[in-house]
């Protein structure tokens, strides 16, 4: 007998629903979206290859008509799909409640040609009570939705595909622009501009530690002979000059002067106290953007990691009382709350912390226009499930998103937080006897409210500081501050003084989390771009990491320079965000979507299109050159340049002797004319020798290449196909002008073989790798805890940690995935992960084990990419597969475009 057909995105959503459906539904995964653009030349439709407009796959000349294509890796399942619709009663599509989930619902219909009835089932969480709410009101695919992503995504093709070939030619072959990307960089990038720019300034203050009942706290000089003592905020940042002159520069002579004047003339007096009660808001419940800044600032997690973990949990995972999922939809921009996830949280806040930790519901206002696309906030799916109720179920990195999701919402539920700020003023008396005023500012929490469940964190440091609890002693104008005394004396006590030197900061780069923050106030990007977007930045090599900092490359620099000069309208952020707002409009049927994208491309009266902008560019734009200045013995500019093997310093004209490569981890900023000149001066003067390797006669030489400085073994030999020499690179600590012959020769001589495995006489070695120091035997890695034990660990603890169980992802294990190695070619990367039953590459999609014959450290991308097709080219393993939904790769997506523009340009 025919039954419903349910199609959703992926194999775990299929598995959840499944569960809930029962027998009388056969539930299928489309395993993402089932066509697209074509990313390759091959895969361009005979009909439109001969086009001019061909390598596009949009008809630029008639209404910008997509031609959508199904990849090869997505036929079989298609067919599967159709075969399942033909002996099916309806078909129901259930795919996610966004933009993109309803595209892939309409590209379903589109491609299967069903004869059936069809129709839209939306649910924004992933429980039985849910999926019967949308059985009982299902819907019709939302034509505006669908013209909105349409649109969105042949923009982004005409974006990308238009301004990418002029980067190739004029900067760097396999560079791409993008809409949002390109704006994201060039805010990085301009940050940079800021900190390249910045003139560091030093001031003075003076820090009092003095103590009171039974505690010490610190107060600083604020005023004196009622000026106020300059700080950070009165400097000008481009010139480090004082631009307040209201105020009074302190330097280290007067500094310490005044130290020595107001420890002698003691007593102090308190001259003012202030306390004033006051109340803390708790934050609103998490929107994709706020959730991806707060799992940066706590747990150190990268947009797409967090992405990737709250994927799993709206999907569902078995709780123990069956399976569900977790959180609600987790692409939103709204910070509502359903009058059911209302009721709820207040009944739990109730059970689990006590009635007055609730008065009433708090409602959050949403300021994004279309958040009614998404209705709801990410909560938690069930309030009652605490995060200590799903130790065993979920591994450590979900447990910790998860924590932060149902502490969030819980807490954004619960009454303020009270709180006592007290501020208190001493005087003391300077050198001259002019009053110096001392301040201590402090809060004390007289009732916790929702701060019992959370705090809010901060890219701040300092305000971090500020919102701990901080209690002074009471006191009262009038009294005095005495010298040091015995411990538990009454009163306040003077325990010491000291001067301070401060340096003024320039600004902080963007971490992943600020420049969500500063994307979204500008109203640029979407809720499911900006995963995508970071991802893309830093895997392209414009933007690096530093700890949490997203450093510019100086590639970014020469992209943005060229796009800022040449196309300064489409990399400007107020136009990106009214492309959002053009969007926006569409998805709500206020905008017609030909005329838009007519507009975008060709222009109007008003603005130049893309298209018009691209042939001018073209012609007028320059290769891009950074200045950093002119080489005082010489006169000569000194410049970086983009070549083909990346940024390199360029003295003059060049030339033998003029020029020198750019490590990777110099940041833009901090490369002045002097560094770069080392640099060249090293390269022209050839490695320097460390001396000679006893065991081989060959010198030893420190040198610096692009990935940074090592030591090699012997000459570099002529010729490609040369065997290179031994090299190994520096560690903590050493730098090129430190390190010591002994030292090389101990990194040459790596790995170290700690001895003999005794069950199978294979050895046992250390080494360092990219992720640091480990020991290794056969396919068997671990990771050690320092870099000395990579020398001086033992044969017993190096076989002890051999036979210690690998970290493990299995449910309530709480271990996680350790990515051994990252292979890259041409923007495409492939992962090679210890899994549980040894190594295995994923390209996000995919997954294929390593066979037993083969070396972890010697696989190649090729190999990988060889694996990985044999296992796509196998019948689908949905179990497999379904956890990987939405990692689905960018990288693979954009290898195959890059590939395509090639052979189309």
């Amino acid at each position: 007998m025919a039954k419903p057909l349910v199609i959703v995105e992926s194999p775990t959503k299929a598995k959840t629903l499944g569960r809930f459906l029962g027998t009388k539904y056969r539930v299928e995964a489309s395993y993402g979206h089932i066509r697209d653009l074509p990313e390759s030349a091959a895969s361009v439709p005979k009909e439109i290859k001969d086009k001019e407009w061909g390598r596009l796959g949009v008809d630029v000349e008639s209404d910008f008509t997509p031609y959508y294509v199904v990849p090869i890796e997505k036929k079989k399942q298609v067919a599967h799909l159709k075969n399942a619709v033909k002996e099916a009663s309806e078909l129901l599509l259930a795919t996610d409640p966004d933009r993109e989930g309803e595209s892939i619902s309409w590209h379903l219909k589109e491609v299967l040609q069903p004869k059936i009835p069809v129709r839209r089932l939306a649910f924004h969480e992933i429980t039985e009570d849910a999926v019967n709410e949308a059985l009982e009101h299902p819907s019709e695919i939302n034509e505006n939705l669908v013209r909105a992503q349409e649109s969105r995504r042949i923009l982004d093709r005409l974006y990308g595909y238009t301004l990418s070939p002029v980067l190739w030619k004029k900067v760097q072959t396999g560079l791409s622009a993008g809409r949002v990307q390109s704006v994201a960089v060039r805010l990085i990038v301009e940050r940079e501009e800021e900190r390249r720019a910045f003139r560091s300034a030093a001031y003075w203050d003076l820090e009092a530690t003095l103590r009171g009942e039974g505690r010490e706290f610190v107060a600083t000089l604020t005023r004196l002979d009622d000026k106020r003592i300059a700080s950070g905020k009165d400097f000008d940042a481009q010139t480090g000059a004082l631009k307040n002159q209201n105020v009074r520069l302190l330097d280290e002579a007067v500094a310490t002067t005044l130290v020595e004047a107001v420890r002698q003339n003691v007593p102090w007096q308190v001259t003012s106290v202030e306390a004033k009660p006051g109340f803390e808001r708790p934050a609103a419940p998490f929107t994709t953007s706020t959730l991806t800044q707060e799992a940066s600032r706590k747990l150190g997690f990268s947009t797409e990691r967090t992405m990737q973990i709250a994927q799993r949990l709206f999907q569902g995972v078995d709780t123990g009382d069956g399976e569900m999922g977790l959180i609600t939809y987790h692409r939103t921009d709204s910070t509502t709350l359903s009058e059911k996830a209302l009721n709820e949280s207040a009944r739990v806040i109730k059970e689990m912390f006590g009635g007055e930790f609730y008065d009433a519901p708090r409602r959050y206002q949403t300021r994004v226009k279309n958040a009614q696309e998404a209705h709801e906030a990410i909560r938690p799916a069930a309030f009652h499930l605490a995060p200590s109720q799903l130790e065993r179920v979920l591994d450590s990195d979900d447990l910790k998103v998860y924590e932060l999701i149902w502490k969030r919402t819980m807490a954004s539920q619960m009454v303020d937080a009270r709180v006592l700020r007290t501020t208190i003023e001493l005087t003391a008396k300077g050198a001259n006897g002019e009053p110096a005023v001392f301040s201590a500012s402090g809060k004390a929490i007289e009732f916790a409210g929702f701060r019992r469940a959370y705090v809010e964190g901060s890219d701040d440091p300092a305000a971090e500081l500020e919102e701990q609890e901080s209690i002074l002693p009471q006191c009262k104008v009038g009294d005095l501050v005495h010298g040091e005394g015995p411990a538990g004396a009454p009163g306040l006590a003077l325990v010491g003084t000291e001067p301070k030197r401060h340096d003024t900061t320039p600004p902080a780069r963007f971490t992943e989390a600020s420049l969500i923050k500063e994307l979204e106030r500008l109203g640029i990007g979407r809720p499911s771009t900006y995963a995508p977007t970071i991802a893309t930045i830093v895997r392209r090599g414009y933007v690096f990491r530093q700890n949490k900092a997203l450093v510019p490359s100086f590639t970014a620099f020469a992209v943005t320079k060229l796009l800022r000069e040449h196309f300064g309208d489409f990399v400007e952020t107020d136009f990106t965000a009214e492309m959002e707002e053009d969007l926006d409009e569409i998805s709500r049927g206020e905008r017609e979507m030909i005329a838009f994208l007519k507009e975008f491309y060709y222009g109007d009266t008003k603005r130049r299109g893309l298209l018009t902008a691209v042939q001018r560019g073209a012609e007028k734009a320059e290769y891009p050159v950074l200045d950093l200045g002119i080489d005082r013995e010489s006169g000569d500019p000194v410049r970086v340049r983009v070549g083909r093997f990346g940024p390199f310093v360029q003295v003059g004209e060049g030339g033998p002797g003029r020029t020198a490569s750019l490590p990777e981890e110099v940041a833009p900023a901090d490369l002045s004319v002097e560094r770069a000149m080392e640099l060249v001066r090293a390269k022209a003067e050839g490695p320097r020798a460390l001396g000679t390797d006893p065991a081989t006669a060959q010198q030893v030489y420190v040198m610096n290449g692009r990935y940074g400085a090592y030591v090699q073994l012997g000459e570099t030999p002529e010729g490609k196909k040369a065997e290179k020499p031994k090299r190994s690179s520096l560690q903590g600590g050493m730098t090129e002008s430190t390190i010591t012959l002994e030292e090389a020769l101990k990194l040459l001589s790596l790995p170290r073989v700690v001895g003999l495995h005794p069950d199978d006489n294979e050895p046992i070695s250390t080494n360092f790798g990219r992720f640091g120091p480990y020991v290794k035997h056969g396919d068997e890695f671990r990771s050690l805890e320092s870099e000395e034990q990579v020398f001086g660990i033992s044969f017993d603890d190096a076989l002890a940690l051999i036979r210690a169980p690998k970290e493990s992802r299995r449910r309530g294990q709480g271990g996680s995935k350790k990515t051994l190695r990252e292979l890259t070619h041409e923007g495409a990367t492939i992962k090679l992960l210890a899994g549980r039953y040894g190594p295995y590459v994923t390209d996000g999609t995919i997954n294929a084990s390593l066979p037993k014959t083969a070396d972890p450290n010697g696989l190649t991308f090729a190999q990988a990419t060889e694996l990985l097709n044999a296992r796509r080219d196998m019948a689908p393993a949905p179990k497999r597969a379904g956890g990987f939904k939405r990692r689905a790769a960018v990288a693979p997506k954009t290898a195959k475009a890059k590939s395509a523009r090639k052979k189309a340009s």
